[in-house]
C-alpha cells in the first residue's frame, strides 16, 4: 500500500514539473507574435541605423537614436563590418558600429535593408532560451563632394534571442517572451 502511495506521489510529481515545463514552451500562437516581433525589431533597427548613418541627423537626435538601437540587443552583441577592398571582416561592440558609422567620412550616406525574413526556426537551448536567425541584405552607399564614391550589398545574419520574462503589473507577476537582437554576421560582400 506505501508503495503505490509514493507511485502515485512520484507520477503526480512528473504530470506537475511536465506541465510547469511545457509552459516554457513557446505556444504556436504565441510564436507567430514572437516571429512578428522579432521581424519589428530588426525593422526598427533598420530605421535607427538609417538615421545614424544620415550625415543630416543632428548629433543629439543620433545619440538618442544609438539609445533606443542599443535596448534592441542583448549585452555583448557585436555587429560586423565588410568592405569590397578588403576579405576580413571586422566586428564592434554595438555601441562603438553605431559610432563608426556616424563618423564615416562620407558627405551623404544611405542605408537600406531589404529582403529580411527568417531563416533558421526558434531552437531551444537548455537554459530555456530560444534562438533563431534573420537574414536582411543592406545597400549601403557613400558619397562626397569631392567625388569620393562607394557601394557594396551585404548579406547579415542576426542571431534573435527569445526568452521568457517577468514583471510586476499591480502587484501581480506576469510572465511574458521577450525579443532581443544579438550578434550581426557577415556573410556575403557584393558590388
Amino acid at each position: 500500500m506505501k508503495i503505490n502511495k509514493y507511485l502515485f506521489i512520484i507520477a503526480i510529481a512528473l504530470v506537475a514539473f511536465g506541465s510547469a515545463h511545457a509552459q516554457d514552451d513557446v505556444d504556436p500562437r504565441r510564436k507567430q507574435a514572437i516571429d512578428s516581433l522579432a521581424l519589428e525589431k530588426v525593422k526598427d533597427l533598420s530605421k535607427y541605423i538609417s538615421i545614424i548613418g544620415d550625415k543630416k541627423t543632428q548629433f543629439s537626435e543620433a545619440q538618442r537614436v544609438m539609445d533606443r538601437a542599443e535596448e534592441l540587443f542583448a549585452p555583448d552583441s557585436e555587429m560586423g563590418v565588410s568592405s569590397l577592398s578588403r576579405e576580413e571582416i571586422t566586428y564592434y561592440k554595438v555601441r562603438e558600429y553605431f559610432e563608426r558609422l556616424m563618423a564615416l567620412n562620407y558627405d551623404k550616406v544611405t542605408i537600406k535593408w531589404y529582403d529580411i525574413h527568417y531563416i533558421s526556426d526558434l531552437e531551444k537551448q537548455p537554459d530555456g532560451t530560444y534562438v533563431g536567425v534573420i537574414t536582411i541584405y543592406q545597400r549601403f552607399e557613400g558619397t562626397s563632394e569631392d567625388g569620393l564614391s562607394y557601394k557594396d550589398t551585404t548579406k547579415k545574419d542576426i542571431t534573435i534571442y527569445v526568452k521568457k520574462k517577468e514583471t510586476q503589473i499591480a502587484g501581480r507577476t506576469i510572465e511574458f517572451w521577450d525579443v532581443l537582437l544579438g550578434d550581426v554576421r557577415v556573410t556575403e560582400t557584393s558590388a
